[in-house]
């Protein structure tokens, strides 16, 4: 899956109130300023602690409504990253019943709901996340990412153009609209796209993936080659990238080409169908 957008963690201690200065100067001082950094924690910050941060501040009854929504968010941006997916879709709703203009768990539901394949009810997440804010420039990408996989690419773009429209620097939008530009064969353009991304640090593999397939699809066989040795490098087992890298070598007359194909088509046995989707055989 092409990478997507979930909303940050957002900060608590600045909307804890108990009510008084005193009853703050209180949760100060007390073991709860740790259970509130645990649950805005970053990335970094184990999944576990963060659940168990942000469970103990919704069950201690000290943060008001704001707070709370933000806790069910964290903690459903938590349970994201262990992919349990049911919790965190419940948690969403939870902070999305407090606060129902709270846009981030609306676009987080949508990952989630992408995550699980159900796109449809994506979809209609990041609609709504796009109709409470629409300049979230995340949510079209998100949207747009969830038009991919349903091969919707038309629509994929028109939410491309709106997300880089909102934010020129959206790697992740860049990468997308590469990907979506290779597959219908806008080459130049997606080319342009995949390199601003590398440019702007998306140093993945999807990235060069996607400039591989317009390499390939140029005719430019060592270029595409060289792209798709740096996707192995950072996912080994990438199909794509794998059965791309095989075509290019059999374009330059490699024989070798014939293993790197073969070695995708048991990763992923219908990777020559996508292709011939892509255009190329």
């Amino acid at each position: 899956m092409r990478a997507v957008f979930i909303g940050r963690v957002a900060p608590i201690l600045a909307l804890l109130a108990a009510g008084s200065p005193a009853a703050a100067q209180q949760l100060q001082n007390s073991s709860q300023l740790k259970t509130i950094e645990q649950c805005n924690g970053a990335e970094r910050t184990p999944p576990k602690v963060r659940i168990a941060g942000c469970t103990a501040l919704i069950d201690s009854g000290d943060a008001k409504p704001s707070a709370l929504a933000v806790a069910y968010n964290n903690r459903g941006n938590a349970y994201m990253t262990t992919a349990e997916y049911d919790r965190a879709i419940s948690d969403f709703d939870r902070a999305i019943g407090i606060t129902p203009d709270y846009v981030k768990p609306v676009n987080n539901r949508g990952v989630a709901y992408l995550k699980m394949g159900a796109y449809d009810r994506a979809i209609e997440a990041f609609g709504e996340a796009i109709r409470l804010n629409p300049g979230y420039a995340n949510a079209f990408a998100n949207r747009a990412i969830t038009h991919l996989k349903l091969k919707q690419y038309d629509r994929a773009l028109q939410d491309f153009d709106e997300a880089i429209r909102l934010d020129p620097n959206l790697r992740l939008a860049r990468s997308g609209r590469c990907w979506a530009r290779a597959v219908v064969g806008d080459l130049q353009a997606g080319l342009g796209d995949c390199d601003i991304a590398l440019q702007l640090g998306a140093a993945d593999a999807a990235t060069h993936d996607s400039r591989a397939l317009i390499h390939l699809k140029m005719g430019q066989f060592a270029a595409a080659i060289d792209d798709y040795d740096s996707a192995l490098r950072l996912k080994p087992n990438l199909a794509s990238a794998l059965y791309g890298r095989g075509l290019a070598k059999l374009g330059q007359g490699d024989k070798a080409g014939d293993r790197d194909v073969s070695a995708a088509r048991l990763i992923e046995a219908k990777v020559g169908d996508e292709f011939a989707g892509y255009g190329v055989r």
